[in-house]
């Protein structure tokens, strides 16, 4: 069955079951707590919290996610860094007993018609104040019939999820898992579900929201008990295509054949190599189709990290330049019917990722080099097994290693890498690079201001970025995002996304609509509201910052709409005339414009 079909087949059940469809949202999610998607309950979480839901209390969804978190586990028969997540969500509509019973029929019915004896069940045994999930054992013992031999309680670090971000809802958990070989490893009775022998993999998670988890970790009942599962649709497709890993699905099998193609070598002997290629180059292609560009910052930072490794990888192989390209058409072509996105942002995509290689194919021969060295004078002179968090932050300064890829090399020479010492370094590097930040202004890091003046020139520039945010995204697409920004009573700098240099006429056009809107005199307005609602109506928001549950939005005349702490002046008049002076490089994807107010 291909994953096509499996992904049909799941939401046409649960649409058939009366629940509404949902699209996948963003891999950016609103919550500012968290990098990416990477659930998909994210997008339907303030239903949980008793917000009535537009879509009913049953909803089903097919949502990208992307997880930071199993980026060094790539390479097995399971982990992924982008994945669709097949999930079924219910806020107040229906619980426990009818969310397993949905799951199972789903499974071993008519839709997927898998072999009910190769299913094992985990369920939560209970720790501290919260109780076993008794409900959930009668359920699938009583109910079911499932033997009780294959029923295992786990404790919290297993079976208990949530919540996404720094606090929200979460519950118990039950796991299913499927028995791959039915066969015991060499542990005897003791290999169970959460045995690593290979022989079990976790396909199904049935979340039951019952509690909320707030900021200090303290947990209290939910007033309305919601359901959240997920299921991996590469992980079953794996199942039902009986593959021995998901690298071998029909989703990775013409991105694999295309890494044979290209370095005359076989999957089959470079499997760890082979997989990791595959992974980031699919990741990739998601997140630059959101709009991110690689950068040290965040977001960029993660997309700069996996492109790069795939990079590094893909020389082990032999891989000659530019290999990402036909690689990322590969994902395209895959992917396009299900999400139209990546196929209308094709271009831009593929820029970026020429961008990246090139970009890193000029640092990384060097970076090498200087690692060798490294490691010669290491052995030479008989000095310990670790690279010092100085080397290793003379690597990310001046070659661009990410600390990953330092650790990698390391550990392929049986050395390690003090991450403490690199952290201590990249720290005292970004003090420097703020010198004189001393405090938090609006989102912006500048001098301490002693006189009404400076303080006037300063408001007057914060709003002067506004008017440029908005101008850039007219005259050069929605794709631009602040990427950073600082301001000093002299001038504004601002950093944002964007793929190529900015031509003297597009800068032009910024620099007139700027001061059209300055001329028009429109007025400045402040409204508090929640987070959720500043994002759904459209105001835009500075992708570092952590935002609070109330912000403030500063909206200019309907025109420009931003989340921001402030000041700003009453109208656009004040601001005089706007004087773009520098437009440069800050990174790759990612441009600079300095400017001043006359």
């Amino acid at each position: 069955m291909e994953s096509k079909e499996i992904r049909k087949k799941f939401l046409d059940f649960f649409e058939k079951k009366g629940h509404k469809i949902v699209p996948s949202s963003s891999l950016l999610p609103t919550d500012p707590s968290v990098l990416f998607t990477t659930a998909g309950m994210q997008q339907f979480k303030e239903y949980y919290l008793g917000k009535e839901s537009p879509y009913g209390s049953n909803v089903a969804s097919c949502q990208k996610c992307f997880r930071t978190s199993d980026i060094e586990e790539v390479g097995d028969i399971e982990h992924l860094t982008f994945l669709e997540m097949l999930g079924n969500f219910s806020f107040g509509g229906y619980f426990k007993k009818e969310t397993i019973e949905l799951a199972w029929e789903f499974l071993v019915g008519p839709s997927l018609k898998l072999d009910p004896e190769r299913f094992w069940i985990t369920i939560f045994k209970g720790e501290g104040d919260i109780p076993k999930d008794e409900e959930s054992y009668r359920i699938w013992k009583e109910c079911l019939g499932i033997d009780q031999e294959k029923i295992y309680e786990f404790d919290r670090e297993d079976n208990f999820w949530g919540p996404t971000g720094k606090e929200g809802p979460c519950g118990p958990t039950c796991e299913i898992y499927y028995d791959l070989t039915g066969k015991p490893c060499s542990k005897g009775k003791n290999c169970i579900p959460s045995c690593d022998c290979g022989r079990f993999i976790e396909l199904w998670n049935l979340v039951f929201n019952e509690y909320y988890q707030n900021r200090e970790k303290k947990l209290s009942p939910l007033k309305q008990k919601g359901v959240d599962t997920g299921m991996g649709l590469e992980r079953l497709a794996m199942v039902m295509q009986n593959k021995d890993s998901v690298f071998e699905i029909d989703l990775f099998q013409p991105i694999i054949k295309e890494i044979e193609k290209q370095s005359l070598k076989s999957y089959c002997d470079n499997r760890r190599a082979f997989r990791i290629i595959a992974d980031h180059i699919r990741g990739a292609v998601f997140l630059a189709s959101e709009g991110i560009a690689p950068s040290n910052l965040e977001q960029g930072y993660v997309l700069r990290r996996i492109l790069r490794r795939a990079i590094r990888f893909g020389k082990l192989l032999g891989l000659t330049n530019n290999f990402l390209i036909p690689l990322a058409q590969k994902v395209i072509a895959i992917y396009q019917d299900v999400y139209p996105e990546i196929k209308t942002k094709e271009t831009d995509i593929l820029i970026v990722f020429q961008k990246e290689e090139e970009k890193f194919e000029k640092t990384l021969e060097k970076g090498l080099k200087e690692f060798d060295k490294l490691l010669k004078s290491k052995i030479k002179n008989q000095k310990s097994k670790i690279i010092e968090g100085k080397e290793a932050f003379d690597l990310y300064q001046n070659y661009g290693f990410p600390l990953e890829l330092t650790e990698e090399l390391a550990k392929e020479k049986g050395l390690e890498v003090d991450k403490q010492g690199f952290a201590k370094n990249l720290k005292k590097h970004q003090e420097i690079s703020r010198a004189g930040a001393e405090k938090k202004f609006g989102g912006h890091g500048i001098k301490k201001l002693q006189t009404t003046n400076y303080k006037l020139q300063i408001t007057k520039l914060h709003t002067a970025t506004h008017l440029l945010h908005q101008a850039l995204r007219e005259v050069l697409g929605e794709h631009i995002k602040q990427m950073g920004s600082d301001i000093t009573p002299q001038r504004l700098r601002f950093d944002f996304s964007h793929p190529t240099k900015v031509t003297p006429e597009e800068l032009k056009k910024v620099e007139d609509l700027v001061n059209q809107k300055i001329k028009e005199d429109l007025k400045v307005q402040r409204e508090e509201m929640p987070y959720e609602k500043a994002i759904k109506s459209g105001a835009l928001a500075f992708f570092k910052q952590k935002y609070p549950k109330i912000v403030s939005v500063y909206s200019i005349n309907n025109w420009s709409k931003e989340i921001c702490a402030g000041p700003h002046v009453q109208r656009t008049g004040e601001l005089g005339s706007f004087k773009i002076i520098k437009e440069e490089s800050s990174g790759a994807g990612v441009r600079r414009i300095r400017a001043v107010l006359k």
